[in-house]
């Protein structure tokens, strides 16, 4: 099956469902809008831990040319089928000053495979030049409105939200890609240039929050 943007951009629920994917809406905790264009990233000084065994934050992965953040994970078979262009748009960016963090928001709980340890040797596996780090509230994901795995947000050098949305127009099967969105978002941004395509639907697993405390 072709998982596609605009196929999957009308298919009905239940197939979203099966496919690892959710309609966007807000949460039990009551997650807020996605974040709009221009917006600046919320909670960028939240400090995070690292695969690394080091706390960072979106304001100190921040590169000079602008910042890229991804939400990702483990278990999912959207990142899964994304990975390798995942991994090379984000270190190709890290190496031409653009600054990047993957965040994991999932409730290792619920999802097993996407606790910390499975977390590191992910990154190692993948080849992960960039950041990896755990959102260990979710309040990170709730403050962006991120819903999916993946999900990526493009900053530019003043923190303006250039880009939102998916990695390109076909998960499953690279050599059919006819919209390089993030890649070209990013090139964009590295050349001084507009991004043309700023804002798609991100496609992929519903990303589970851990449940907010209560005092």
């Amino acid at each position: 099956m072709r998982w596609n943007h605009a196929a999957l951009r009308f298919a009905p629920l239940a197939l979203l469902v099966a496919m690892g994917g959710t309609a966007r809406s807000q949460d039990a905790g009551g997650t807020p809008a996605a974040l709009a264009l221009g917006s600046p990233a919320p909670l960028r000084e939240t400090l995070m831990k690292g695969v690394d065994g080091h706390d960072l934050s979106i304001a100190s992965a921040a590169g000079k040319k602008g910042t890229l953040v991804l939400f990702i994970c483990n278990h999912c078979p959207w990142v899964k089928a994304w990975q390798t262009r995942l991994t090379a748009i984000g270190n190709s960016a890290l190496a031409n000053g653009v600054g990047v963090i993957a965040i994991n928001s999932n409730d290792p709980d619920v999802f097993p495979d996407d606790a910390y340890g499975p977390m590191q040797k992910r990154a190692k596996d993948a080849g992960y030049r960039f950041a990896y780090v755990v959102d260990a509230t979710s309040d990170v994901a709730r403050a962006f409105g991120a819903t999916h795995t993946p999900e990526a947000y493009l900053f530019d050098a003043k923190g303006k939200l250039v880009y939102h949305g998916a990695i390109d127009d076909n998960a499953q099967n690279e050599k059919a890609v006819t919209a390089h969105w993030l890649a070209d978002a990013v090139a964009a941004l590295e050349a001084g240039k507009p991004v043309a395509t700023a804002e798609t639907k991100a496609l992929g697993c519903g990303i589970r929050p851990r449940e907010k405390r209560t005092s």
